[in-house]
């Protein structure tokens, strides 16, 4: 075994009544990339914000080349040789791509007092350019960039000054297959180099594939850690949930007949930059999937159908001859949208989880035009809880979950809402196997109640197992369609993507 690079022991953190991790004992070796994987909230995320100084542990120490550390915020643990790369947007907007990356650390270009911005561009762009990045520039603003690239410049940030101990945070899933690529070369590179990664995915395959060990977190605390050469995907999942899963995620039926009744009609719809010429329908009782590349204009087209796009062109038509321009007429008539970047987009994170479940439900809520806290809080509670959402109760904060937890809220308030057409963009990023499960099943519940569901998704296993019909786009254009059938193979819908 190589020689250890961090020690973990007894590391204890509560927020309240919850204990987020207990007593947590672990070893972390040079060379090696170190899987950490669990449920939503099992500790994941906790355990390694209280290593790189995002939260303050309870108790226990950790010990990196022999010597104690004790990061106080994200640039103390930078200095003290650990890093990390969240999974939502880590970027601050209003602030260029260098000032980004050299956030907290703009000391070493200043002298008596002055900031020297061009030194500070400079170094930021051979960083990039070194990256293969060179066609982000460093003067630019960060909020020119997309959530992709802002991701790939997260990981010039956290890693440009070479830690001791990366921690990649579910960054996968905010990144297409070009980002994941430059991840794992940049993963690669560390671990060669004789340090450390620490990944946490839900995605086992993907975990199964990069990593050389892997430890199993439930509820807070350590179940096992096991060589990825000596265990199998199924094995992962036993221990993640304490129990045999069945594995069957996807839809089983094929041949079903779909409706004609189109119940949402967008025509020759266009946003600059993004996709144009863009004619669909959606069908009532259907699951429509849209597949591509991160870059291919998809994730644009859900914001397009909802009225969230402010320079869209073209028509979105419902059923009725009802025009859709703006996110009010949107959700008033039964149109539902969960983005992608959740916690800009979905969610208002500096408040409850109540409010945030409520919200698009308050006029249902309304009794002879008034708002009760009792009814609210049921109603927040109800789904909440449906949704299996880890937490202290529906008044605590947004801001206070994990990013698994949080997707369940967005989920939860649209079941709430029983919209009739839904529109989901990525909606299993960031979630565990046995809640991915109960969210494609009830995903096929809707659709068999009649419920329309466009499902935005880079994920082909998901497009094949769930949607009826898959749309591929490739540089802003469908360039393949396919009807749901059990001989669909995925290098079919990859040949349309690249």
């Amino acid at each position: 075994m190589s020689e250890v690079l961090l020690h973990a022991e007894g590391i204890d953190k509560n927020f309240g009544i919850t204990h987020a991790i207990d007593h947590i004992t672990l070893d972390f070796y040079k060379g090696e990339i170190h899987a950490l994987i669990g449920e939503n909230g099992s500790g994941k995320s906790t355990f390694t914000s209280c290593l790189t100084g995002i939260y303050q542990k309870d108790s226990g120490t950790f010990t990196l080349n022999g010597r104690q550390i004790n990061a106080h915020n994200q640039v103390d643990g930078n200095y003290q040789g650990v890093a990390i790369v969240v999974q939502e947007l880590g970027t601050l907007s209003g602030l260029t791509v260098a000032e980004n990356i050299f956030l907290g650390k703009e000391d070493e270009f200043t002298k008596h007092g002055v900031k020297n911005s061009r030194a500070m561009n400079a170094k930021a762009q051979e960083l990039l350019n070194s990256y293969g990045f060179d066609y982000i520039k460093a003067t630019d603003p960060i909020d020119k960039y997309n959530f992709e690239d802002r991701k790939l410049i997260e990981i010039v940030k956290a890693t440009h000054f070479k830690p001791q101990v990366l921690v990649v945070d579910e960054t996968t899933t905010a990144l297409g297959e070009k980002g994941r690529k430059e991840l794992f070369r940049v993963m690669h590179s560390i671990r060669d180099d004789g340090r450390c990664v620490i990944f946490i995915s839900h995605d086992l395959e993907e975990v199964l594939e990069q990593a050389d060990n892997i430890s199993v977190l439930r509820d807070g605390e350590l179940i096992d850690t096991v060589a990825s050469k000596d265990v199998t995907a199924d094995d992962l999942k036993k221990l993640m949930v304490g129990r045999e899963m069945n594995g069957k995620y996807y839809r089983t039926d094929y041949g079903e007949s779909v409706p004609d009744e189109v119940v949402l009609k967008g025509e020759n719809l266009s946003v600059p930059g993004e996709f144009e010429g863009l004619n669909i329908e959606l069908h009532k009782g259907e699951i429509l999937g849209i597949g591509g590349l991160s870059e291919c204009g998809m994730h644009e087209v859900g914001k397009a159908l909802f009225g969230a796009s402010f320079d869209r062109k073209g028509t979105v038509t419902l059923e009725d001859g009802t025009q859709i321009n703006d996110i009010t007429t949107a959700i008033s008539h039964s149109i539902a949208y969960a983005s992608k970047d959740r916690d800009n987009e979905s969610l208002v994170l500096n408040d409850t989880i109540e409010d945030n479940i409520c919200l698009p439900s308050l006029e249902d809520l309304k009794k002879n035009h008034i708002l009760h806290a009792k009814d609210m809080r049921s109603f927040a509670t109800k789904y909440a809880e449906q949704m299996s959402t880890k937490m202290e109760g529906v008044t605590q904060f947004v801001s206070a979950l994990s990013g698994g937890n949080k997707q369940k809220v967005v989920l939860a308030r649209w079941i709430g809402k029983d919209s009739d057409i839904v529109i989901l963009d990525s909606p299993t990023r960031g979630i565990d196997v046995k809640v991915k499960a109960d969210i494609y099943q009830m995903m096929d519940d809707m659709r068999r109640s009649g419920k329309s569901i466009l499902m935005i998704s880079e994920e082909i296993a998901e497009l094949m197992g769930m949607a009826d019909r898959i749309l591929i786009m490739k540089d802003g254009r469908v360039n393949g369609e396919f009807r749901r059938n059990p001989d669909i193979k995925d290098t079919d819908l990859i040949a349309r993507m690249v």
